[in-house]
């Protein structure tokens, strides 16, 4: 079947359900569907009214902020479970990214200078050279899961730990012993953290800005690229994918690495964001790109997931997280909330999917 007759064959069917009726089993269905979304507005309109503070504009450019900190490496993600896969090793990767990024950008005359005769290279070119590490560990995993067969989680579960290894050598290279890598250029801080466009007297840092323009290009290459259709050919049935002409391979690889760059790019942005680096730094941010992507629609089942899906459940939690945080509560209690996220997010998912079939 073509894509056109794909497509025709979900509108026909669109159609056909906005034609049944209002039953108590269909507005029960509509609500379960959308219970965790439902749960998280009730819960961002009752931390606003307990503390009002929470809808001014600094609190919303600060959640705005952590979004599109965060947004990067959840994109990334994306591309794995559209595959029905996952990537255990995006926050290694992004903490060995932010490490090599912040231990090249240091100032001359930082204190624990990593390499103390380097001269800071242009930002731009530091950039690139994290978004190659990050792609080739990414191709390295794609390459186990295309090549051997092998499911992403225990391939990203092996290279989480190497990177993890070689993250933890390297910041004890050079001149650093271990110490948080720190006294960060000028010109790495001015471009990632600052800003030319205030709102309220607010600045709108500058990494703002970089996510945005990723989310636009990811979705140029999800929606408008031969690439893009072949992933979600490729994770909906590789079989089928692989009948169609579909480079199975290639694809595999390409989308991990493509992840792999995203990773690099958040630990890029985190490198001058947090401007002490460690060997904890992008500790669990898989798992919150994760829980992002699957309360965003993006299935395990695999072949389904939008960019706007990945933005919205970036930003959900992004909300939650700073509100529960200004309301109050323990944040030793944010990984089970985190965990509880997940497990239902992930049941829903497989329920919709079971109600399908």
């Amino acid at each position: 079947m073509s894509n056109e007759s794909k497509t025709l064959e979900k509108k026909a069917q669109s159609k056909a359900v906005a034609k049944q009726p209002w039953t108590a089993r269909r507005v029960g269905d509509l609500v379960l569907n959308n219970a965790l979304v439902i749960i998280m507005v009730i819960a961002v309109i009752y931390i606003a009214i307990v503390n009002p503070n929470f809808i001014k504009p600094a609190s919303i450019i600060n959640i705005l902020s952590q979004t599109c900190a965060y947004l990067p490496v959840a994109l990334g993600v994306g591309g794995c479970i559209v595959l029905t896969g996952t990537d255990l090793s995006a926050g290694r990767i992004v903490g060995l990214t932010a490490c090599i990024s912040a231990s090249l950008l240091q100032a001359v005359d930082a204190a624990s200078k990593m390499w103390a005769d380097l001269t800071p290279p242009p930002v731009i070119l530091v950039l690139l050279l994290a978004m190659l590490i990050g792609g080739a560990i990414g191709a390295f995993n794609g390459f186990f899961v295309a090549k051997f067969k092998l499911h992403p989680f225990i391939v990203t579960l092996a290279s989480q730990l190497i990177i993890y290894t070689l993250l933890l050598l390297y910041v004890k290279a050079g001149n650093n012993n271990g110490m948080a890598i720190s006294g960060l250029d000028k010109s790495y801080s001015n471009f990632i953290t600052g800003s030319f466009l205030r709102i309220g007297g607010t600045p709108i840092p500058n990494y703002v800005w970089i996510s945005l323009i990723l989310t636009v290009v990811m979705w140029f290459i999800w929606n408008k690229t031969t690439f893009g259709k072949n992933m979600f050919a490729l994770g909906a049935n590789e079989e089928a994918a692989r009948v169609s002409g579909v480079n199975v391979f290639a694809t595999t690889i390409m989308v991990f690495a493509l992840a792999g760059a995203m990773y690099a790019v958040t630990g890029f942005i985190e490198g001058a964001r947090v401007a002490s680096n460690t060997a904890n730094t992008g500790l669990n941010y898989e798992s919150d790109a994760i829980a992002a992507c699957v309360i965003g629609g993006v299935s395990f089942v695999g072949g389904i997931g939008k960019i706007r899906g990945v933005v919205i459940g970036v930003l959900m939690l992004r909300l939650i997280f700073v509100g529960l945080n200004m309301i109050g509560v323990n944040q030793d209690l944010f990984y089970i909330i985190k965990g509880g996220i997940i497990l239902f997010a992930c049941a829903l998912d497989m329920r919709k999917y079971l109600v399908k079939k």
